[in-house]
């Protein structure tokens, strides 16, 4: 399995979380990997994404809450999540596109490696 993600969890509004994603069986440092999440009964959303020189993006809605890294020598990516919201509810998942490495995408389907997902849960 290329990509496994942990981390996730039940958090009250205003907590934080740390979720984590293990790669294996492609070259981790050349790629960009992003963070989707996926709330139910809605699109999967793009929340983040790194290049492979440590360039990082974010959607407005996590923009100043979320933070994503990388630690190349552990095949890792992280995302850092403090002051949750109810509206951060989702299955976050963590992705690959093995095909590009500095401008990355924000669509699901230009990612070529998916991890099976963790739920974060945020009560109000």
């Amino acid at each position: 399995v290329p990509l496994v993600e942990s981390g996730g969890g039940s958090v009250q509004a205003g907590g934080s979380l740390r979720l984590s994603c293990a790669a294996s069986g492609f070259t981790f440092r050349r790629n960009c990997m992003a963070w989707f999440r996926q709330a139910p009964g809605k699109e999967r959303e793009w929340v983040s994404h790194i290049n492979s020189v440590g360039t990082t993006y974010y959607a407005d809605s996590v923009k100043g809450r979320f933070t994503i890294s990388r630690d190349d020598a552990k095949n890792t990516l992280y995302l850092e999540m403090n002051t949750l919201k109810a509206d951060d509810t989702a299955l976050y998942y963590c992705a690959a596109d093995v095909h590009v490495s500095y401008r990355c995408m924000v669509v699901p389907g230009a990612y070529d490696y998916w991890g099976q997902g963790t739920q974060v849960t945020v009560s109000s």
